[in-house]
């Protein structure tokens, strides 16, 4: 006796038109005339595969979940040779189930045809009907044919297999990506540190930039691979150029050894003290020659028995420079003499040194502190602020790390460290003028 899964609905109206075919529709249904079952299939594993590779065909959940609802209504004994896999639900329970309307249905089908997934077998009267035999088999069905997936079944098997090992390839390279990036990170971390700069670096460093934005805008494994292999080869030379600095600053000759011996102070300065290189000229000369006379005066005044010599311990400051015990620091570095600048002028030239200072008159030996912490902020480095000091003085280095923060963002060609560094290669060659920096600040203000 023959059954039927689904009977026609009573309220459908007979088709008023023909349905209408595109291009892509045609080749469907070519295909699907020519199929024919060689072994049996079963529709769990057509559909499993079908889903497999749905994502990596760029197919919409839609266009999935409709493929899935129409496998509800198949049996395993359609997908045998000399059968048919047609299932035939009607237009109100796709609607109803489905969600949608009855031009969105239309719709939706239509774009199953175009997609090669399944293929209309309309009937004469343009009803969806189907009539199985007493073993189940299909004897007539009008519906959804649903051969185009089964024709497919390698096609599928073959897109899902190619997008595994593409995703486990885009996932390799991630890392790789996330690799090369931190390490350019730390080799930029450790040349700001050792206080490497220079036009080189500077062309590496942007380099490095170009490099990592470039991975993310590639889609597929093979335009990534060459994109993260020019983000490692950046990160190579970068490596090669910080070992071939530090290996020359390495093999450079060793600075002369400072003595830890305490002596008498002369007119001409403490013996073991930074010598401060004056790159101004004094406001009245005059003064210093009357203060050169007082101390030859106070010296011949001493008792002309000879004193022995005392090695006594040192005191380190903030810059991290060791001055003899008992001698004054601001013993010819003093701002206010030579650079007629107060510390309270400096704070309103510079207000970023405020929020380290503890008070709103405060002494040099503050400022220096508060340098110290700002040019952390700066990225000036521990070691280079050690040469400052030894090259200008803790004052004047103060001075410089407070111009340095005045300055925006925009007047560096590189880093705020890295124009403090030039600004100490100056010092050490007496080319570095602090009095006209400070002069042209208080015009602007």
């Amino acid at each position: 006796m023959d059954t039927d899964r689904q009977m026609p609905s009573q309220g459908c109206r007979s088709a008023t038109g023909l349905r209408k075919i595109t291009p892509p529709m045609l080749g469907t249904i070519k295909v699907t005339e020519t199929y024919a079952f060689e072994t049996a299939m079963h529709p769990g594993q057509a559909l499993a595969v079908f889903k497999a590779a749905a994502s990596y065909l760029g197919l919409r959940p839609n266009v999935v979940h409709a493929v899935d609802w129409l496998f509800r209504f198949t049996d395993a004994v359609d997908w045998q040779p000399s059968s048919r896999p047609i299932v035939w639900p009607s237009a109100a329970m796709q609607q109803q189930e489905m969600g949608l309307g009855p031009s969105q249905v239309k719709n939706l089908n239509r774009h199953l045809v175009e997609l090669g997934l399944i293929v209309m077998k309309d009937s004469p009267n343009g009803k969806r009907y189907g009539r199985r035999g007493p073993q189940g088999r299909i004897i007539e069905a009008y519906g959804f044919d649903l051969s185009p997936i089964a024709s497919r079944f390698a096609e599928f098997q073959a897109i899902a297999q190619a997008g595994r090992e593409e995703r486990t390839r885009v996932s390799a390279l991630k890392r790789r990506t996330t690799i090369a990036r931190k390490g350019i990170r730390q080799l930029l971390q450790t040349a700001d540190k050792q206080g490497i700069t220079g036009e080189e670096w500077e062309a590496y460093r942007s380099a490095a930039t170009m490099a990592s934005r470039g991975v993310a805008d590639r889609r597929n494994s093979d335009e990534m691979e060459k994109a993260v292999a020019t983000l490692e080869a950046v990160q190579c030379e970068m490596r090669q150029y910080l070992e071939n600095a530090f290996n020359r600053q390495t093999t450079a000759p060793p600075p002369p050894p400072v003595s830890d011996a305490s002596v008498d102070i002369d007119p001409k300065g403490p013996e073991n003290w930074p010598h401060i290189t004056t790159t101004n000229y004094l406001i009245n000369p005059k003064d210093t020659v009357i203060a050169q006379e007082k101390t030859k005066v106070a010296a011949l005044a001493e008792p002309t028995t000879p004193r022995p010599i005392r090695l006594e311990k040192t005191i380190t400051g903030s810059c991290g420079v060791k001055s003899p015990k008992g001698t004054p620091a601001n013993l010819q570095s003093e701002p206010e003499s030579f650079l007629k600048i107060t510390p309270t002028e400096l704070i309103k030239l510079a207000p970023r040194l405020k929020p380290y200072l503890r008070d709103t008159m405060p002494r040099w030996s503050e400022i220096v502190d508060a340098a110290d912490w700002l040019r952390e902020e700066l990225g000036i480095s521990k070691s280079i602020w050690g040469d400052a000091c030894l090259a200008m003085g803790r004052e004047q280095a103060a001075i410089a790390v407070a111009i340095v923060s005045a300055k925006p963002s925009s007047h560096f060609r590189g880093s705020p460290g890295a124009y403090f560094h030039g600004m100490v290669s100056r010092a050490k060659t007496g080319e570095l003028h602090l009095a006209r920096t400070i002069w042209g600040m208080r015009a602007q203000h």
